[in-house]
């Protein structure tokens, strides 16, 4: 029998993937993204017992998940049942630095932002100031 408590995702699984996902919503990987992706996994604590050979597994499932019909669906009930409440907002944060890295925000990076928001229930004051810290950091 399986134990209902085992997570397909570790924590750090999820937020890579939602980096990911916001990464390639907009169907154009830039290096700063993926600059700020590594950086992340590297720098913050969050991630400092990761096994950073993951990163490709991840972001793999991601892209195969993003090629299906409902597979935003699907990613979203991983990282819903894989991703501690407590960690929402730093989810959010990364989601936001990734999206904000390379200068720009697309349509499809804003519409995947507002769906993260939705998903992880993340206070709408909370956001705009998530927010206004990721666009201070990527001011050029």
């Amino acid at each position: 029998m399986s134990n209902p408590e085992q997570h397909v995702l570790s924590a750090q699984d999820c937020l890579i993937a939602l980096m990911v996902a916001v990464s390639a919503s907009d169907e154009n990987i830039r290096t700063a993204e993926l600059v700020k992706i590594q950086s992340a996994v590297n720098h913050l604590p969050v991630f400092a017992d990761y096994d950073i050979d993951r990163i490709k597994q991840i972001s793999q499932t991601v892209f195969d998940l993003l090629e299906q019909e409902d597979g935003l669906d699907a990613l979203f009930g991983l990282i819903r049942g894989d991703l501690p409440e407590r960690l929402f907002e730093t989810a959010y944060a990364l989601a936001c630095d990734v999206a904000a890295a390379d200068g720009t925000l697309a349509e499809p990076e804003l519409r995947l932002l507002e769906e993260i928001r939705y998903e992880l229930n993340i206070d709408r004051l909370h956001a705009a100031a998530i927010e206004r810290g990721a666009r201070a950091r990527h001011l050029t």
